[in-house]
């Protein structure tokens, strides 16, 4: 029987070269947008290089999306009953905040995918990430039925947080258009410290 062949360090290399700029050109055109040639070209190679390496776009969307589902979970995940509560809450809504301003055209695809119905991730939407939102809203409604936090439906204390934060993300154009230039700089700063007050009055008991 033969061994699966190791991978080298420079296919290694050559993939992420070709999922980054796969990302760019999904962020920009989406699913059918986006070309293969217009990712070889963004990658510097030729399409059948690319093609090597990933067989289709399809392959290449659908790795990006499951990679990116995993990071972005990530701060969810971690949210824990050992902390305390409203500093647990604030410090997801922030990992969440900043993770817009780092990745925003990771989010951007991301928004996407669902907008055109998930057609990919529909499956670990209802799967994986339902289980994970479930558990973390019991372990929120718990907080607030031993008045910890304020009493509030902790599904909808998630979305909220969800569209507050990546909101600075997938419609960036919007938010600069309305604020002006000079505020760009500091926006994700200002962003955080609206929230923060914001989720405090929301969350104190």
């Amino acid at each position: 029987m033969n061994s699966p062949r190791k991978v080298t360090r420079i296919q290694r290399q050559k993939r992420e070269v070709i999922l980054a700029a796969a990302l760019e050109a999904f962020a920009e055109d989406g699913l059918r947008g986006a070309t293969l040639e217009k990712i070889a070209d963004k990658a510097g190679m030729s399409k059948p290089h690319v093609v090597y390496y990933f067989g289709s776009k399809d392959a290449i969307y659908t790795e990006l999306l499951q990679s990116l589902l995993e990071v972005w979970v990530q701060p969810l995940r971690d949210l824990s009953e050992d902390a305390d509560p409203l500093a647990a809450i604030l410090t997801y809504m922030r990992r969440k905040l900043r993770m817009s301003q780092d990745m925003p055209r990771e989010s951007k695809m991301f928004a996407t995918e669902i907008l055109h119905g998930a057609p990919r991730m529909r499956p670990q939407l209802s799967g994986d990430l339902k289980a994970l939102v479930d558990d973390k809203a019991a372990l929120i409604a718990g907080w607030s039925a031993e008045g910890k936090i304020a009493k509030i439906d902790p599904h909808h204390l998630i979305f909220s947080i969800w569209a507050m934060t990546q909101h600075y993300a997938d419609f960036d154009i919007q938010v600069e258009a309305v604020l002006g230039p000079d505020r760009k700089a500091g926006l994700y700063d200002e962003a955080d410290a609206f929230l923060t007050e914001f989720f405090v009055r929301a969350l104190r008991p």
